[in-house]
């Protein structure tokens, strides 16, 4: 079977199992929030988590990205690190840790810890197979845009030393967004659809993330898509998509938000899914 034929689908059944389906560098982009530690009941499956990782890195294509949302549990005093020890093997089998990227959560559930605060953020690992092919960097506005600041003066980062030098008179207008993104969780209209599934990440998120790392008529998987967030927009944005779960009771939650099948229809540009020899 090739991957074409799952494209636009929801599939019901295990990720791993699934994914041995499709064709070698078959995939452009993958975003996806697994569950972690014990701060989801995901229905008592287990997660083979580098099972997975090895199998994502061999559907992904030279070049594209995997967006790994996930965060540590706090066990007996200490957090777990699950994290960590999950990116430093993602880099272990091949992906280049392209970004350590935070989402920071604007209204967190409030927690009572003794001698802590409260925790209000995700990580958000962006890997690359390879040297990264898309990038749409979101921008920002700067502080003081437009502005003639003779005594200001912006940090050179060169290989060898770094020094300060003038390097923009006037300031520029806009800048590329830093790696810290906040969102409300689970109170816009379009996030109400995800409410069915214990952790859905917000519309918002999906749609920055998908934007910046992929164009028109690329693929997008979501291996343990839950409510289905990445495919729904992703089929909004003209990617194509594949949302795998195991839970049948969470694919009929993704399902309902996106468009019939009838209606359905790959979008293009849409580059040949062909098996490519590797690993």
């Amino acid at each position: 079977m090739s991957t074409t034929e799952y494209i636009n689908k929801i599939l019901p059944g295990d990720c791993l199992k699934v994914m041995k389906n499709f064709d070698n560098q078959s995939i452009d982009m993958v975003l996806t929030s697994p569950p972690y530690d014990n701060l989801r009941n995901y229905k008592g499956y287990i997660f083979a988590f580098e099972e997975i990782a090895k199998e994502i890195y061999r559907v992904i294509k030279n070049g594209g990205v995997l967006v790994w949302v996930v965060g540590d549990a706090t066990i007996d005093g200490t957090e777990t690190g699950t994290s960590f020890k999950q990116a430093l093997f993602f880099k272990e089998i091949g992906f280049n840790l392209h970004d350590t990227m935070i989402f920071r959560k604007k209204n967190p559930i409030p927690q009572i810890y003794r001698s802590r605060y409260n925790n209000e953020f995700e990580y958000m690992f962006v890997l690359s197979k390879g040297k990264v092919v898309t990038h749409n960097p979101l921008m920002t506005e700067c502080l003081h845009g437009g502005l003639d600041l003779k005594g200001t003066t912006y940090k050179n980062y060169s290989k060898h030393d770094q020094k300060r030098e003038k390097m923009a008179n006037p300031v520029k207008h806009e800048k590329i967004r830093g790696n810290i993104w906040e969102y409300v969780v689970g109170k816009n209209l379009e996030d109400q659809e995800a409410k069915g599934h214990p952790a859905p990440f917000p519309c918002q998120l999906a749609r920055d993330h998908i934007y910046s790392w992929s164009n028109v008529g690329d693929i997008i998987l979501d291996p343990m898509c839950g409510s289905g967030t990445t495919c729904k927009v992703a089929q909004q944005m003209q990617r194509n998509f594949i949302g795998i779960d195991i839970s049948n009771e969470y694919c009929q939650i993704a399902e309902s938000p996106i468009q019939s099948p009838d209606k359905m229809q790959l979008q293009l540009p849409l580059e040949s899914v062909g098996c490519v020899n590797e690993i």
